[in-house]
């Protein structure tokens, strides 16, 4: 590009834009995996969309759906590890004594807590295309059901945040987002792991409603944590991020909100208990087999009296 070209101003709101993302790429990251380019993401999150919505629930449609127990277990204390890993990284690179929860510029420098902030950012990156794979276990266990909105637009949109944060800002004030969601989802994990070993584990895991809860809680505390950006005029942290933060936090509030009244206060007792198997990532179901037998025969028995009761009369 010759320079008189290179020096032309964009106009525009959205030529400034493209301008401000081409300008402020960090070069410290640029060549990580995944990092370099937004196209690999898309073709990622396209497949996956198409997968789950409508090549996987195809090729599902005449099959039993598969069980995954050692698979799901095996996940899901992956995702516990990382997690931990994640949410240590992040105290310790940053939130434990160097950075200010008031107003956190990101340092684009080299030095050794800054690089380590920034590799941080990455993994959780990583662990967000990893997580994809939560839907993709739905799909062959047949919980089709389970891929809601709410679902896939979480687990589309935090690996294209993951990949703008570790593009642009791999640092600063936002990286509290990821050391609280990589707390709750040492806990969520964890219960879905256990939930993954069996009736004999499911029975002691009442406490599935607050995961939601947790994760309301962590949504509204990075609401004011970036909304408080906007009124410090001397921070210099880029409060159009901070906006757009502020603007996904209140979006998962309103969401996750809904989903818990809907979900724990507006159906009784009797439609918790049905969704104990449902609802939760990697679940599997609760009920065991001689339960169900148990359920099922005097049922049949009854069907079969009933029958002959029918044949009889006629004969008569």
């Amino acid at each position: 590009m010759s320079a008189d070209v290179g020096s032309v101003e964009p106009s525009g709101v959205l030529g400034r834009v493209v301008k401000f993302f081409v300008d402020n790429q960090d070069e410290r990251t640029s060549d990580w995996f995944l990092s370099g380019s937004i196209t690999p993401l898309i073709m990622i999150l396209v497949t996956y969309l198409y997968f789950c919505l409508y090549a996987g629930p195809r090729y599902m449609a005449k099959r039993k759906p598969f069980k995954l127990e050692t698979v799901l277990i095996a996940y899901n204390a992956i995702q516990v590890a990382l997690s931990i890993l994640l949410v240590y990284e992040g105290i310790e690179g940053g939130w434990r004594k160097h950075y200010s929860y008031t107003c956190q510029p990101v340092d684009y420098s080299r030095n050794p807590v800054a690089l380590r902030m920034a590799r941080a950012v990455w993994a959780y990156y990583m662990c967000k295309v990893v997580e994809l794979l939560d839907t993709v276990f739905f799909v062959l266990r047949k919980k089709q059901n389970q891929v809601s909105f709410l679902h896939l637009y979480h687990h589309t949109l935090m690996p294209i945040c993951g990949f703008i944060g570790v593009k642009y800002f791999a640092g600063g004030h936002g990286t509290l987002l990821g050391v609280i969601n990589s707390f709750i989802h040492v806990c969520m994990y964890a219960y879905y792991m256990l939930a993954a070993m069996g009736p004999k584990v499911q029975k002691y895991l009442w406490w599935k409603r607050y995961l939601t809860v947790m994760q309301i809680v962590q949504f509204i505390i990075v609401f004011f944590h970036t909304l408080q950006v906007q009124f410090q005029p001397s921070c210099s942290y880029p409060k159009s991020i901070a906006a757009l933060l502020t603007l996904n936090a209140g979006l998962f509030i309103y969401m996750f909100s809904s989903f818990y009244v809907h979900s724990y206060l507006r159906k009784g007792n009797q439609g918790r208990s049905k969704r104990a198997g449902e609802e939760n990532n990697n679940q599997l179901e609760c009920k065991p087999k001689d339960a169900v037998e148990k359920l099922v025969q005097p049922a049949a028995a009854a069907a079969a009296a009933a029958t002959d009761s029918s044949v009889a009369k006629k004969a008569l």
